[in-house]
């Protein structure tokens, strides 16, 4: 398959204006909070207006190898990510990791090990095997019915401590095994964070509340956790939601799998399918499920499975108030529902999604600022059931 033909997106990416925080400085402000941490008034409202010089997500037309083919069409681009995410750790660290990394997925029989073995050789540096299983994010997502009641709907935001992912993100159009998806992703990246199926159903990954198991001190608890992944033989959940997105043919099936599949750390994931009532949140332990059926809002604390754990990113508890106010939403590429705290210094993407109509839009952020030019696809089923780009 072959890259969007708008010649713009074959030159390189300008690099970051800004000089990345490492991650450990970025993980501090967390910590700290960001008005503590700078000392700073955060707006209640920040302006979001569409810059003409900001540059276009690109959008890739790719198979099911689709992290090979993005990585393939995009390779400039991968390599200031991984320059952004890796800066200020030494190489001999990462190579480390990469060990330690591709040791896991040897030990867990991982099916996409030979794909992130051919992304790791195809890029000039060390941290592709790490990357491609290590997650640190909070999110905020809401599932229900569109304005006009008559299909359902996925808003989500995506925050991460690296810069430069909402710069630099793609839309990969991928020719899947049960019928074409389209996912907001990152050249190589080997899993599936924020999704729509046209015709079939809408889905995102949450990152979930970090266990207790070192004592109740954050930076020993994390490491107990990490340790604890380790002896899970399971698939990582972003890999589970990158296997529904290619096997699943509709959202009862996409529910089940992402309800009764063992994964190898808890998450959370939400599920948007066609009806206005086809909608939920799956709360996850590694072997069990919570599900929130219907109108739901989640994002980085548990709701009804457990109410232990350190929760995740920038005041989860705000945005789960905030995002619960907000009910239907358009598709509009003004994110008009996009006001702090849900948007925040580490907000990387914004995206709205409605697999009845086949349509999404998306936009990149960068501290708290627009990144890109806000995204609009349309993937409508024709008669055949294929997908006619548009």
């Amino acid at each position: 398959m072959s890259m969007h033909s708008d010649p713009r997106h074959n030159n390189a990416p300008a690099a970051l204006e800004a000089k990345p925080r490492s991650v450990i400085a970025t993980q501090l402000r967390l910590r700290l909070g960001p008005h503590r941490a700078t000392g700073a008034v955060m707006p209640s409202s920040p302006s979001i207006v569409a810059n003409d010089q900001l540059p276009e997500i690109p959008v890739v037309d790719v198979g099911p190898d689709f992290p090979l083919e993005t990585l393939n069409a995009e390779r400039d681009r991968a390599r200031l990510l991984i320059d952004g995410a890796t800066h200020g750790v030494p190489h001999v660290v990462l190579k480390g990791l990469d060990a330690i990394s591709r040791r896991w997925l040897v030990k867990q029989n991982n099916p996409y090990l030979p794909e992130a073995d051919s992304l790791a050789q195809l890029m000039d540096r060390p941290g592709g095997h790490f990357l491609s299983v290590n997650y640190e994010w909070g999110c905020t997502v809401a599932v229900g019915p569109s304005p006009d009641g008559r299909s359902a709907r996925l808003l989500r935001t995506l925050d991460w401590f690296t810069p430069g992912l909402g710069r630099y993100a793609i839309a990969a159009r991928v020719a899947g095994r049960a019928g074409p998806f389209a996912t907001m992703t990152w050249p190589g990246f080997t899993g599936a964070l924020q999704t729509m199926a046209p015709g079939r159903f809408s889905a995102a990954l949450n990152q979930a509340p970090l266990r207790r198991l070192g004592g109740g001190i954050f930076a020993l608890d994390w490491i107990a956790n990490k340790a604890r992944v380790w002896t899970m033989p399971h698939l990582p959940p972003l890999h589970l939601l990158r296997k529904v997105m290619e096997t699943a043919p509709d959202y009862a099936t996409a529910r089940r799998i992402l309800r009764d599949t063992p994964i190898s750390t808890p998450a959370t994931f939400s599920l948007a399918g066609l009806a206005p009532d086809e909608t939920c949140v799956i709360e996850r332990t590694e072997t069990h499920a919570h599900v929130i059926d219907g109108a739901a809002c989640v994002t980085n604390h548990w709701q009804g499975l457990d109410h232990g754990g350190h929760s995740r990113g920038i005041d989860s508890e705000a945005r789960l108030a905030c995002i619960s106010q907000v009910g239907p939403v358009e598709l509009d590429p003004a994110f008009p529902w996009l006001k702090r705290p849900v948007l925040n210094d580490l907000t990387r993407l914004a995206m709205v999604a409605d697999a009845t109509l086949g349509r999404l839009v998306a936009q990149g952020y960068e501290d708290g600022k627009p990144a890109t030019r806000p995204l609009e696809l349309s993937m409508p089923r024709n008669a055949a059931g294929s997908v006619a780009a548009e």
